[in-house]
């Protein structure tokens, strides 16, 4: 394959903003019909380098070659007019205009000085038939179309104006899983129209499923390159965060004891409807189901940012409902689902964030910084020093810095709501190694998450909620991802 021209070959390029270096020296080359993955943490150069292709940025050095002409474009709109197709991971739409209009944005067809809707019909019809959508009416506004829809919409547009390479930003973060089902075949039927595709991504599996050849970045500079079959997980993140990751999920023995948290027939204002479980120390218990089923809404109740209605809820030797602030003393903590609006003050430094529920670190700023610095060092964080704000670290640090919180306060119970969701795999995998470590320390964790390979990697035992309903919780060894899947769904009985 690699003997042929390559429709894209980016060479050794370059990219500095002021004293940053963004790219020090990545190369990568794209075939026509084939999928290219591309993966690096947060910060590896990933962004920029797509940037770059798409005439956003120019690079400082290096050369691009598309179908084996150099290739410069001056603007985006160079670069879409060549056949270049960029589709982020916060969508570029006008949502007010229609479906038809946002398709042929920027390429209106004309005629007599005046738009041409007569062609801009057809070519929004071509498009909408070309991603499955052709039964959508093209005069509705973007703006009433879900989430899922906008991004074929989107997909449709770059091919419809003649697109040779196509670049999917992290294209499942936000999706369904019957949505990612249908973008997958959607990739699949592109590949083979002969479109070369870059797919970002930080799920290995995505890239298992539908990447020929992964390409991996590292602090600015292409490390690994090779067809995706012949690396392991292991050594693709190893490759990603520069050391030997021998297990991706770690799982140390463990030796679950007394029970720590127990919650029996709970019910939310709205969700959940019931629930009951018990937490011990020394185990990671997940929480399993659909997106709205109600599991972040448990994980607030019994934190005490929202109200119960029926149940009771044990903690330690505490009985009752209570507030956040009790629970903090009660021992236990949260890392909110949504980091930058409930899990962080993003204008605080890296310190205030960390000792933010520990009043003595707070008054004096000296041990304040000498805690900072303690859990900075553990969790890996990257930052230029303490007294930086939280508000200026990538998603993965940010959310570190959220578990660090809870590390600092030394809570016997951790909820973590979606810990690792929109962050890249070298930071994952310090947050899987940390919940090892803790469960092995006799801490009790009770995770959410909507990605099965991860609770089914780190969790002792797994409850899958359903309609509101929390089931029964189960060893891991007895279950699958498929079970799961018909659980929350209620497509099954609930597991015997």
């Amino acid at each position: 394959m690699s003997e042929r021209v390559a429709r894209l070959r980016m060479q050794h390029v370059k990219k500095a903003f002021g004293p940053t270096v963004a790219l020090a020296d990545v190369s990568l080359h794209a075939h026509a019909g084939e999928v290219l993955g591309l993966v690096g943490e947060n910060g590896a150069g990933k962004s920029t380098l797509m940037k770059i292709l798409a005439g956003v940025h120019a690079p400082d050095a290096g050369e691009i070659q598309l179908e084996g002409e150099p290739f410069t474009p001056c603007d985006p709109l160079a670069a879409r007019q060549a056949g270049i197709a960029m589709i982020y991971q916060e969508l570029a739409l006008a949502p007010h205009l229609s479906v038809a209009e946002n398709i042929v944005l920027g390429v209106e067809p004309g005629r007599g000085g005046m738009m041409d809707w007569r062609a801009t019909q057809a070519l929004a019809r071509r498009a909408l038939e070309t991603v499955g959508l052709g039964e959508l009416d093209s005069s509705l506004p973007v703006s009433a179309l879900s989430l899922a829809a906008r991004q074929l919409v989107e997909i449709g547009r770059a091919v419809v104006v003649g697109c040779r390479v196509l670049v999917l930003d992290e294209p499942t973060s936000s999706l369904a899983q019957s949505d990612i089902a249908r973008l997958f075949k959607l990739v699949a039927q592109l590949k083979q129209s002969g479109i070369a595709i870059i797919y970002i991504s930080h799920f290995l599996e995505e890239i298992r499923a539908l990447c020929d050849r992964v390409t991996v970045l590292r602090d600015g500079r292409s490390v690994c390159e090779g067809d995706t079959k012949q690396f392991t997980d292991e050594q693709i993140v190893g490759q990603m965060v520069g050391r030997d990751v021998s297990e991706l999920y770690p799982r140390s023995p463990r030796t679950p004891g007394e029970v720590v948290l127990s919650i029996r027939n709970v019910q939310g204002e709205i969700k959940p409807q019931r629930a009951s479980l018990e937490l011990r120390r020394g185990e990671v218990l997940g929480l399993a189901g659909l997106i709205g089923t109600g599991r972040t809404e448990l994980l607030r109740l019994i934190f005490g940012l929202d109200h119960a209605v029926a149940g009771e809820i044990q903690v330690g030797l505490y009985s009752g409902f209570g507030s956040p602030g009790e629970r903090w003393k009660q021992g236990v903590g949260l890392v909110s689902e949504d980091r930058k609006l409930e899990g962080l003050a993003l204008d605080l430094s890296i310190a205030e964030n960390i000792t933010l529920t520990t009043l003595r670190a707070r008054v004096y700023p000296a041990q304040q910084v000498e805690h900072a610095r303690r859990w900075i060092e553990r969790l890996g964080i990257r930052c230029h020093s303490p007294e930086q704000p939280v508000g200026q670290l990538s998603g993965g640090n940010q959310q570190k810095v959220a578990i660090a919180r809870l590390l600092c306060h030394d809570v016997d119970v951790l909820l973590l709501d979606e810990p690792t969701r929109g962050i890249d795999l070298g930071a994952k995998a310090t947050i899987y190694q940390q919940i090892d470590a803790l469960a092995c320390a006799g801490k009790a964790v009770l995770v959410v998450s909507s990605y099965l390979p991860e609770l089914l990697g780190i969790c002792d035992r797994i409850a899958v909620m359903c309609r509101g309903i929390l089931g029964e919780a189960h060893p891991v060894s007895e279950i699958d991802g498929h079970r799961i899947m018909l659980e929350a769904t209620g497509t099954s009985a609930p597991f015997l």
